[in-house]
């Protein structure tokens, strides 16, 4: 790393001498770092004279890649510092509904220099598998030994109909009235699954999507209708979709997790503020039954 930033300083700047003001080292360590870089790669990538320093062909190709690599690495270091100030909390489909902004809000009072920043991720972690997360809210059994898992809540779940599907007439369906239609499931990051239906009580046809949006579209469409948590229905209005609670389906568990080997910073009060967040409301009851136009 320090051959290359003397490359690119050398030719930012035009002389080793003004690099070695702008590295703050001598230059005659900048000179020896330049050398020990053409030695390691075999090749000639300034030419010298007196008067002036350029670039060889060869050169030329080796500082762009020499950028590109000082830039990963920048990016690395911003993720390190981002680390230290911000709590990423990951998710697939709609964070903590209703709860969402109540937790950010607690959590910053008390935490004013490392606010709650949710980041959404389809995937099966929400984005704790590929790093973009510190801790992912999961609605579905996480049963990777890689990662540990904390129950926070329960939510229930409600059906996401088209505003003109007579079902959109009602308070409230049951598990029975959603058959009758094609159901739209995503396999990956959904809530909703073939084993939500008795044996032989499954839906004619189903509607495979990849993430809310689509699952939304087809809904609003009219081809599809779906069954998801009451935090979808909080955080995800769609004009032409009508949510509605499914009063006899089994509530959602609400799990946070996080790497074993790694737990964030002020995990255990995450945990718990979520978990008082949770009973202080009132699960299955939060949404008020509307039509998004």
């Amino acid at each position: 790393m320090r051959q290359l930033r003397a490359l690119v300083a050398v030719v930012d700047t035009g002389t080793f001498t003004d690099a070695a003001a702008a590295l703050g080292v001598s230059q005659a360590a900048v000179s020896r770092s330049v050398t020990a870089l053409e030695a390691a790669l075999g090749t000639r990538l300034l030419q010298r004279t007196t008067r002036s320093v350029s670039l060889t062909v060869t050169g030329s190709r080796v500082l762009a890649g020499a950028r590109r690599v000082l830039d990963e690495v920048a990016h690395l270091q911003r993720i390190v510092e981002e680390s230290r100030t911000e709590l990423r909390v990951g998710y697939a489909w709609a964070a903590l509904g209703k709860h969402t902004r109540r937790l950010q809000k607690t959590w910053l009072a008390a935490h004013p220099g490392m606010p709650l920043v949710f980041v959404q991720s389809n995937t099966p972690t929400g984005g704790l598998s590929e790093g973009t997360a510190d801790v992912t809210v999961i609605r579905r059994p996480l049963t990777d030994p890689r990662f540990d898992t904390a129950l926070v809540g329960v939510e229930a779940r409600y059906a996401a109909v088209a505003t003109d599907n007579p079902l959109a007439r009602r308070r409230s369906v049951r598990i029975a009235d959603i058959v009758r239609y094609t159901v739209a499931i995503d396999s990956r990051t959904g809530t909703t699954t073939p084993a939500l239906w008795q044996p032989g009580a499954a839906p004619p046809t189903i509607r495979t999507t990849h993430g809310v949006d689509e699952w939304l579209t087809l809904i609003a469409a009219g081809q599809a209708v779906g069954i998801t948590s009451e935090a979808t229905a909080n955080q995800n209005p769609r004009p032409g979709v009508a949510y509605r609670a499914v009063r006899d389906a089994q509530p959602i568990p609400v799990w946070l997790a996080w790497w074993k080997d790694d737990p964030p910073a002020h995990l255990t009060e995450l945990v718990n503020l979520t978990c008082e967040i949770y009973r202080a409301g009132r699960p299955g009851q939060g949404y008020a039954d509307r039509d998004p136009a």
